[in-house]
């Protein structure tokens, strides 16, 4: 990414970058482990972990529509409340969502895979990806 683009879209780089990226593959990590202590089902893990992409069909509408949908789906604050009410209520079900949930969210962030913005899909909170992506 050039200084100016960077200026630009404040994206993080370098060290920055670096460290959002292994929160994420933190998060992934942990919610897996946490999954396994809980003694979740595996089947569900593998069936739920891609959910969160059908959001990808909101660009369908747009990039704007596309992106506020992608973001409400790969934000933290839905699976955190989701796993508040799952503890709250002692809903095993609600906790698993809540712990795939999160831990999508994870490995995509530590892939690179950032909160987009409505200029489009390669526009991320972590920077450009995909053909619009610059030289680093």
């Amino acid at each position: 990414m050039t200084e100016a683009t960077t200026a630009e879209t404040g994206a993080p780089t370098g060290g920055v970058r670096t460290l959002l990226r292994l929160e994420g593959l933190a998060l992934f990590l942990g919610m897996t482990f946490l999954y396994a202590e809980w003694e979740g089902s595996w089947l569900v893990y593998v069936l739920l972990f891609l959910v969160p992409d059908l959001s990808f069909a909101a660009y369908l509408a747009g990039p704007r529509a596309g992106a506020i949908v992608y973001n409400v789906a790969h934000a933290y604050l839905a699976p955190v409340v989701l796993m508040t009410l799952g503890f709250a209520l002692a809903e095993p079900l609600v906790l698993s969502i809540a712990m795939i949930w999160l831990a999508h969210i994870g490995i995509d962030r530590a892939l690179g895979y950032g909160l987009k913005y409505s200029k489009g899909f390669g526009f991320t909170h972590l920077g450009r990806i995909g053909k619009a992506q610059e030289p680093a």
